[in-house]
């Protein structure tokens, strides 16, 4: 493999780059402060629908209700919360590791998918991201970048056809301060 140099770029905001990428793909971001700010809008969330959360900082993950399921079992699911591992500035992709989703196919089979991401995780482009992930130690993973979309029906935009309708990017940068 040959060896890519990867230049950094002075005055270049990692976590703007990276929002505008994930606005441009079709999903929506949320700067938070905090994984405490994030609890408060996961309660309010509700109980009505059939929500699953795989973060343990945001209250309790039922892994036996989850893990081994299959689509069947799992075909209600409305909203998912998942914890992204590394985000990419170039396209606005998002590593989700194996061991974060607890079941593969949650990203996919959900109505509503949220990935909490900490902007410290944000890297330049795909060979930084690839360089940190660790496929061996997980087995499985994806970079996921949006909601489902696909257009070669009639060229026609679907969203939501083979995943997710939506994407939400909680995005926890302790630099982050809330306009007064």
């Amino acid at each position: 493999m040959p060896v890519i140099d990867i230049v950094s770029r002075k005055n270049f905001s990692l976590t703007d780059e990276f929002m505008l990428a994930v606005v441009r793909v079709g999903a929506q971001v949320v700067q938070v402060e905090s994984m405490e700010a994030l609890m408060l809008i996961h309660q309010l969330a509700g109980s009505k629908q059939y929500i699953i959360n795989t973060l343990p900082a945001l209250g309790e993950v039922d892994v036996s209700g989850i893990k081994g399921k299959d689509a069947q079992d799992l075909q209600g699911v409305y909203q998912v919360w998942i914890q992204g591992a590394i985000g990419v500035a170039e396209n606005g992709a998002i590593w989700l590791g194996e061991s974060s989703m607890i079941n593969r196919l949650l990203p996919f089979i959900c109505e509503h998918l949220i990935i909490v991401l900490d902007a410290g995780n944000i890297v330049v482009d795909m060979h930084q991201a690839y360089s940190k992930t660790e496929i061996d130690k997980e087995g499985y993973g994806v970079f996921l970048a949006g909601p489902s979309k696909t257009a070669d029906i009639e060229q026609s935009l679907v969203i939501g056809a083979h995943g997710a309708r939506s994407l939400v990017v909680y995005l926890i940068d302790k630099e982050y301060k809330k306009a007064e």
